[in-house]
C-alpha cells in the first residue's frame, strides 16, 4: 500500500506527472472539500497496487481569487431560467441562457460534456438535482476551479433553502440573488464558507409544507429528489441550515449516508465484461459547527489487495480520498473517522472499486428472442433473476430495452400483477415497484415488426436477435445494501445540548444503479 499525503494553503499549488495512475477514473485530481473556503488543503490518497503511482495535479492558480466569471444561470430541465445573473455585462446578456440550452440539446447522446465553448465565450456546467448550474466566462480560466466554484454553489444552495430543486429555487429568489452577491464580487469568488456568509445573509428561507407520512413523494438522500420513495426518516433533512428567528424549536439532527453508484456491463453469454463501485459518505449537520463527531466503519476495510485486515473476508477498495475536516489518528488502528464538521451537508469520503465484487451481482437477465420472418412476429421472453439476500430488496425496478423500429403493438404476460410494461421513444420499458432478494421475475413480450430485414442465411424462424433490438438496461435502487460490504458501525457525538434532548442520528446505507447494461 501506498501512502502519501500534501498539506499546504489554499492558493497554492503542486503538479504531478499526468497520465500515471488511476486518480482521473471516477475521482477528480483535486482532493479535498474547502479548497475556496480559504482553509488550510489537505489531501490523503490510499493507492493499492493495481492502483498504480498517486496522481496530483493541481494548478497554482487553481483556487485563487483570480477564478472571474461573466455569468451566473440556473436553468430547469426543460431550459426555463430560474436564476441569472450578469456580473460584468460582456457575454451578450439573457439570450446567452437560451444559447447554452440549445447547444446542450442539440449534442448527441445522454452525457453532454461539462464544458463548451461558442465563440470567444465559455460554458462550464453542472446537473444537480435536475438543474442545470451554469458559469461563462471569456477568460482563460482553469475548467476544474469553475467546476468546483460550481459544487461549492450548489451545496450552499442547498444549505440555506433546505434542498436543492425546482420548486425550492423558485421560492426562494431573493435568498439566491442575496447568496450570489455576497459570494461573488463582479465576478470574483469572495467565500463559499457556510460559517462566514451567515453573518451577512439575513433573507431567511421559504420552506415547502411539513413532512406528512400521509403525503409521501419522491424523497431521497437529503430529501433530494431521486427514484427512491418513502425513505425519508424525517422532515429535518429538507430544512434549511439556518433556521428561522421566529422558530427556536428546531432539532439537534445529524444525518449520514452511504451511497453507491453500481455501473455494470455483462456480454450476451451472461459473462461479466465491466464492474465498477463509486462510492460516497455524505454527512448533513445540524449540529452548531465545531461539534465533534466520530465515525465508525467496518474493521475489515482495506484499501489494496496488498493490505489484509481481520480474520474474516476483507472489505477492499482501490481508491479512498477524504474531507479536509477528517483526522485520521484513529483510522490505521480502529478504522475510525473523526472530525469536526461545520454546519450543512458535505462529502466525509469517497471511494472505488473495480473489477472484484466481494458479493454477487444484484440482477442476471436470461433473454430468449424467437423471431418469425415470415410473418414480422418477435417474440421476447426476459427472465430476470434477483440474487440479492432474501431479506433484502429492490426498489422501482426498471428494464429498458431498445426495440428496432416500426413496433407497432405489443402484447404481454407478466409473472405477477404489480408490474407494468409499455412501448414508448422505440424501446420496452418494464417497470417492477418491488422485487424481493432471491426472486425470480419473467415477461413474454409479442410484437409485429413489419418490413423487417433479417440477418443474412438465416430461415423464416430464427432465435437470432434482428437489428436494433437491445442492449438492455437496468435501473434500481436497494436501499440498506452497499455492494462493497462498506458498513457504518456506529456514529458517536461528542456534543452536549443545554436541555435533555439528545441530538437524533440517522444513518442510511444505499446503493444504485449507475449503467447497468446486459447485451443481448
Amino acid at each position: 500500500m501506498r501512502r502519501g499525503c500534501w498539506e499546504g494553503k489554499a492558493g497554492q499549488g503542486w503538479a504531478g506527472k499526468a497520465g500515471q495512475g488511476r486518480a482521473g477514473a471516477g475521482f477528480p485530481a483535486v482532493r479535498g472539500e474547502s479548497l475556496l473556503e480559504g482553509q488550510p488543503t489537505r489531501v490523503l490518497l490510499f493507492r493499492g497496487r493495481r492502483a498504480g503511482q498517486a496522481q496530483l495535479l493541481l494548478s497554482p492558480g487553481l483556487l485563487s481569487r483570480k477564478a472571474m466569471i461573466s455569468q451566473f444561470f440556473i436553468l430547469s430541465s426543460k431550459g426555463d431560467p430560474l436564476i441569472y445573473k450578469d456580473f460584468r455585462g460582456d457575454c451578450g446578456g439573457r439570450d446567452v441562457a437560451e444559447l447554452f440550452y440549445r447547444k446542450l440539446t442539440g449534442l448527441p447522446g445522454d452525457e453532454s460534456p461539462v464544458v463548451m465553448h461558442h465563440g470567444d465565450r465559455h460554458f462550464i456546467h453542472v446537473r444537480h438535482s435536475g438543474l442545470y448550474l451554469v458559469a461563462t466566462t471569456s477568460e482563460n480560466i482553469s475548467p476544474f476551479s469553475l467546476l468546483e466554484l460550481l459544487s461549492r454553489l450548489a451545496t450552499l444552495l442547498g444549505d440555506y433553502c433546505g434542498s436543492l430543486g425546482e420548486g425550492t429555487i423558485s421560492r426562494n429568489v431573493a435568498l439566491v440573488y442575496e447568496l450570489l452577491d455576497e459570494v461573488l464580487d463582479y465576478g470574483y469568488v469572495q467565500t463559499t464558507s457556510t460559517e462566514m456568509l451567515r453573518n451577512f445573509i439575513q433573507t431567511e428561507a421559504v420552506v415547502s409544507k411539513p413532512f406528512s407520512l400521509f403525503d409521501l413523494s419522491s424523497v431521497g438522500l437529503f430529501g433530494a429528489e431521486t427514484q427512491q420513495s418513502k425513505v425519508a426518516p424525517s422532515s429535518a433533512a429538507s430544512r434549511p441550515v439556518l433556521s428561522s428567528r421566529s422558530d427556536q424549536s428546531q432539532k439537534n439532527e445529524v444525518f449520514l449516508d452511504v451511497v453507491e453508484r453500481l455501473s455494470v456491463l455483462i456480454a450476451s453469454n451472461g459473462s461479466l465484461l465491466k464492474v465498477d463501485v463509486q462510492g460516497e459518505i455524505r454527512l448533513k449537520s445540524f449540529l452548531p459547527s465545531g461539534s465533534e463527531m466520530r465515525i465508525g466503519l467496518t474493521e475489515e476495510f482495506c484499501v489494496g489487495k496488498s493490505e489484509l485486515r481481520g480474520y474474516g473476508p476483507g472489505i477492499r477498495v482501490d481508491e479512498v480520498s477524504f474531507h479536509s475536516s477528517v483526522h485520521l489518528d484513529e483510522f490505521e488502528s480502529h478504522r475510525i473517522l473523526r472530525l469536526q464538521p461545520p454546519q450543512g451537508e458535505l462529502t466525509v469520503m469517497r471511494y472505488q472499486l473495480s473489477d472484484d465484487l466481494p458479493s454477487p451481482l444484484p440482477f442476471r437477465l436470461f433473454p430468449s428472442v424467437q423471431w418469425d420472418r415470415g410473418s414480422g412476429r418477435l417474440q421476447v421472453y426476459l427472465k430476470l433473476r434477483c440474487d440479492l439476500p432474501p431479506k433484502s430488496q429492490a426498489l422501482n425496478v426498471r428494464l429498458h430495452l431498445p426495440l428496432p423500429r416500426g413496433v407497432v403493438s405489443l402484447s404481454q404476460e407478466l409473472s405477477s400483477p404489480e408490474q407494468k410494461a409499455e412501448l414508448g421513444e422505440g424501446a420496452l420499458h418494464w417497470d417492477l415497484p418491488r422485487v424481493q432478494g432471491g426472486s425470480q421475475l419473467s415477461g413474454l413480450f409479442q410484437m409485429d415488426v413489419p418490413g423487417l430485414p433479417g440477418p443474412p442465411g438465416q430461415g423464416s424462424s430464427t432465435s437470432a436477435p434482428p437489428l436494433g433490438l437491445g442492449p438492455a438496461s437496468l435501473s434500481f435502487e436497494l436501499p440498506r445494501h452497499t455492494c462493497s460490504g462498506l458498513q457504518v458501525r456506529f456514529l458517536r457525538l461528542a456534543f452536549r445540548p443545554c436541555g435533555n434532548a439528545n441530538p437524533h442520528k440517522w444513518v442510511r446505507h444505499l446503493s444504485h444503479s449507475d449503467a447497468y447494461v446486459i447485451r443481448i
